[in-house]
């Protein structure tokens, strides 16, 4: 079999799509010059979506569709070899077989820049493959990463159908391109497999929640510096926060003023969420006094006011609030500790969930506790900011899950 050629980065990231200038990427636009006409062409229109999305999406969203639109624009130029005029669904299907089982060299273990910045100009980064071999949080295994056992996942697949067929939408609407068949394809992608199983909502135990809480107050009542670690988890496990709609980003700042309290002296949070939409939470009473010591260390009044314009979550170091990986890092900083005193006291298997946590999993918790404590699905629905209640549903789906397995525990042979 003929060796895969060498995958090349075709965009970069959101920070430098609105200023990119061809001519600053030597490496790729000899690659794109090498190539048939057309090949520029696509290029172009990809910019020109993900410029869109970039432009009507999160941060986050314009990552996905950017990484799912460079494969599909890769293997077309160095594989299909065919412009996206002449594609059919056979060829969609063929791109679905090659992204269940891409080449070996194409598959990287970590993350790495696309492009390294030298002499003013970016130019590709060897180290950096489209794919990647997801290894185990926490893994420490001697034995080296076997790539060819990489398959994606069914989230991870219907991802690259959406990407793709909002490509083909795209470019339709701009009357570039007349028919879809990413669309046509999907439904016959050998693939997918209909999923009838128990779904589960990654989220704490209520044991598991007790340690990280009792770890996040000790680490507070030692050090006033951790008060900062303390009303993070209590702010994402509580208000049902994503880790970005407490970060600081381009085009919105978490303020303190953004915690209002209405005529009947309920407190809410507003905040910037996913699609681009505002949205007020409900705080409840139980977490006031997390947000009251927070802003006593910081020599804040007890209770935020309007015009007051402090950072929800100030910098270490600097001005302006945390990004959304130094929030991550100082959340795992606080998993690490609760697992080591939850394995110390209770064992391996019942402290495990902590070494996989995430960041997300304190909203999956906090969310699934309601939903168990018997509050209603359309004012859950409505603080998570869930553009369905069908998506709040899967939490109510997995609480009856766990009804399901307690009743079928004591089953005998």
């Amino acid at each position: 079999m003929a060796k895969a050629p060498n995958p090349v980065a075709l965009y970069p990231g959101l920070l430098e799509f609105p200023n990119l200038a061809i001519s600053d990427y030597p490496d790729l636009q000899s690659f794109l010059s090498a190539g048939p006409d057309w090949r520029m062409a696509h290029w172009r229109w990809g910019y020109e979506f993900l410029s869109y999305i970039g432009r009507n999406k999160s941060e986050h969203t314009f990552g996905r569709f950017r990484n799912e639109t460079e494969r599909f624009l890769l293997w077309v130029f160095l594989f299909k070899d065919k412009p996206m005029d002449q594609l059919r669904k056979a060829d969609i299907l063929e791109y679905a077989d090659f992204c269940w089982q891409p080449p070996v060299g194409w598959i990287g273990l970590v993350n790495h820049e696309k492009f390294v910045h030298q002499a003013g100009f970016y130019h590709q980064n060897p180290q950096w493959s489209p794919f990647r071999l997801k290894l185990a949080k926490g893994s420490q295994s001697s034995e080296p990463a076997n790539k060819k056992k990489y398959k994606p996942s069914q989230q991870t697949l219907s991802a690259m159908f959406t990407s793709v067929i909002a490509l083909y939408k795209y470019l339709m609407t701009e009357e570039v391109l007349y028919g879809n068949p990413a669309q046509i394809a999907k439904k016959d992608c050998r693939y997918f497999i209909k999923d009838a199983q128990v779904k589960d909502v990654r989220r704490l135990t209520e044991q598991q929640w007790l340690y990280v809480i009792e770890i996040a107050e000790k680490l507070a009542n030692d050090d006033s510096n951790h008060e900062r670690s303390l009303f993070i988890i209590c702010a994402l496990k509580a208000l049902f926060l994503r880790i970005s709609e407490l970060s600081e980003r381009p085009n919105w700042s978490p303020v303190m003023s953004h915690f209002w309290q209405d005529s009947d002296n309920n407190w809410w949070l507003k905040v910037y969420g996913k699609g681009s939409k505002i949205r007020d939470i409900t705080v409840p009473d139980s977490f006031l006094p997390y947000l009251k010591r927070y802003r006593s260390q910081r020599d804040l009044p007890a209770l935020p006011f309007i015009g007051d314009n402090s950072p929800i979550v100030e910098k270490i170091r600097g001005q302006g609030g945390m990004t959304a990986r130094q929030l991550t890092r100082i959340v795992q900083t606080v998993f690490d500790e609760a697992y080591t005193a939850m394995r110390a006291k209770e064992g391996e298997d019942r402290a495990l969930k902590l070494k996989e946590a995430s960041t997300h999993w304190l909203r999956h918790t906090g969310a699934s506790m309601e939903v168990e404590r018997g509050r209603a699905l359309k004012d859950l629905s409505e603080d998570l900011g869930h553009a369905s209640m069908s998506t709040t549903d899967t939490i109510y789906v997995q609480s009856e899950a766990k009804k399901r397995a307690e009743s079928g525990k004591n089953r005998k042979i």
